[in-house]
């Protein structure tokens, strides 16, 4: 991937070029048409991702929507660098293009990316309450 589309996204905008270098060689594009679950609530997390078109809303364990997510948003890391279990479900409500970065990949570059680990930590342990 070009490392100048991750560089567009908030959570990667102010990393130095090497690290942004890394983790463009690791990530992967997904597509999501609308109406689709991402993550659902209490699976194993295996992935972070990275909104860089569309909508979508996280929904509680009620079901309810309790944040919404567009472009820049990330989501997924609590699971990956917390608790290992997804503690929402995320639906799409229009067609997405997500980047994804997967735990093996992340765990292989996570030592050469610290401010983005940082980052994501941040997110998930405000996501979390914590």
């Amino acid at each position: 991937m070009d490392s100048s589309r991750l560089a567009a996204l908030p959570f990667f905008a102010d990393l130095p070029a090497a690290e942004l270098d890394e983790v463009a060689a690791t990530i992967s594009e997904v597509e999501v048409d609308a109406g689709s679950s991402v993550i659902t609530l209490d699976d194993y997390g295996t992935a972070i991702y990275f909104v860089e078109q569309g909508a979508a809303e996280v929904l509680n364990d009620g079901g309810e929507a309790t944040e919404a997510l567009g472009p820049g948003d990330a989501f997924g890391e609590i699971a990956l660098l917390l608790t290992g279990e997804r503690t929402a479900t995320v639906v799409s409500r229009t067609p997405m293009r997500l980047l994804s970065l997967s735990d093996q990949d992340f765990q292989q570059i996570r030592p050469r990316v610290p401010e983005l680990e940082l980052s994501l930590r941040r997110l998930g342990v405000e996501r979390a309450g914590l």
